[in-house]
């Protein structure tokens, strides 16, 4: 073996230099590498990476793989657990020192009682364990571990191996990483359809689409006035709460928030066919229904008379709206613009106005098939002719209140 090393390590490290970077992510790297490995006669089972990410409820991630098969991305909040679990492990070592740390896991017992994990894998049956740093550009150390069962742990010829291959190992995760905070940080700040879009080079001002879809505004009732009495930081966690509920009602119906301005939330369930709009249309209704019942759990659970119980309403309309960008040269942002949106913003101040919890268009109501529930016709500004708008019932606990005779319906809330 110590005359195969250089040779071992030379093909792996031409790997990561060329074909590595063209896989989907650190764990496919971690997994391919894993079986190069032992192709070249070196006895790993477990090979994994810790990585500190740019997220906003992740800390790092880790990606493992193992001898039998098993290929695992572990994520880590910043919670007291995770906290623990870090400061007990080698990983920290190896951030503090900047050096490696092995752990002889048949021959050292004193040294694996230090570490957790290092019981573990003695319990699974493994000898040896190393965790190295990887060094990235920005000066940062992450960490990459090998662990075998081999009965005589790592020979010298292992370990030169694993060195050999460490800076290229640590740029082609960086390549990968940094693609990961891109797509997280945009995911996370202009939505997961927009932040593709700027991803695959679509960042030109007024670059954009036509599109179809169904277009929600949501806002919270009489948010000037408390935001004017509540303290700075109970504003952040109500605001929090709020928007917390309506995301995660509009995603789980397929939607995308695009936008929260001020205490309005900004959401498209976009369609292109009519079964395509009707699906929209009626994920819209239960997003909205879901966000009503979102709310009323977190008032239910409200313990803090400092903050008020939460009062929302909601728009829905849908028509053609452009997608794009729009901004100045050097700041831009991607959102939909259009008639249906503004229309969209009027019906949601009638709502306020009104006092309904949830008020739709009449091309909605004609969209669904049924125009049941029409609240009234109101002149809004910017517009000439009177506005209908209908107001379904939801509280009754199915979509099918506000279409009562559709049977389309009934079948497609049924399932």
């Amino acid at each position: 073996m110590v005359l195969e090393a250089p040779i071992v390590a030379a093909d792996i490290v031409q790997w990561l230099y060329s074909d590595a970077s063209h896989l989907k992510d650190t764990l496919e790297i971690v997994s391919d590498l894993g079986r190069r490995l032992r192709i070249g006669k070196v006895p790993v089972d477990r090979v994994n990476t810790a990585i500190w990410v740019v997220h906003p409820n992740v800390r790092a991630e880790g990606s493992v793989w193992t001898s039998d098969g098993t290929k695992e991305l572990l994520l880590y909040k910043a919670d007291r657990n995770e906290e623990e679990g870090y400061a007990l492990s080698p990983i920290k070592r190896v951030h503090e020192t900047r050096a490696g740390v092995r752990v002889e896991i048949a021959k050292d017992s004193a040294t694996t009682d230090q570490y957790p994990v290092a019981t573990e894998l003695r319990d699974k049956g493994y000898t040896d364990y190393i965790a190295l740093p990887m060094p990235f550009s920005d000066g940062s150390i992450k960490v990459v571990s090998f662990a075998t069962k081999a009965p005589g742990g790592f020979s010298a010829s292992h370990l030169s191996v694993f060195d050999s291959l460490i800076r290229p190992l640590a740029l082609v995760c960086e390549l990968k990483t940094l693609r990961r905070t891109a797509e997280t940080v945009l995911d996370t700040y202009v939505g997961r359809r927009a932040g593709l879009k700027v991803l695959d080079g679509t960042t030109r001002r007024g670059d954009g689409e036509w599109i179809k879809a169904v277009v929600s505004f949501a806002d919270i009732r009489g948010f000037t006035r408390l935001s004017n009495t509540l303290p700075a930081d109970k504003i952040i966690v109500f605001l929090n709460k709020y928007f917390g509920a309506m995301t995660a009602a509009v995603e789980a119906h397929g939607g995308e928030v695009l936008k929260f301005i001020g205490d309005e939330v900004m959401a498209i369930f976009p369609f292109e066919t009519e079964e395509e709009a009707r699906e929209a249309a009626l994920q819209a209704l239960l997003a909205a229904r879901e966000t009503l019942e979102r709310i009323d759990d977190i008032n239910s659970s409200n313990t803090c008379a400092a903050t008020p119980d939460m009062s929302v309403g909601i728009a829905l309309h849908a028509g053609d709206v452009f997608y794009g960008n729009v901004g100045s040269e050097t700041r831009l942002d991607f959102t939909v613009v259009g008639p249906a949106v503004n229309l969209a913003a009027r019906i949601a101040e009638l709502a306020k106005d009104l006092e309904r919890q949830v008020l739709v268009s009449d091309a909605l109501a004609e969209i669904m098939g049924c125009r049941s529930g029409l609240f009234g016709r109101y002149q809004v500004k910017g517009f000439d002719d009177p506005v209908a708008v209908y107001s379904p019932d939801l509280s009754a606990g199915a979509v099918t209140g506000y279409c009562p005779d559709n049977t389309a319906l009934r079948a497609r809330e049924a399932n």
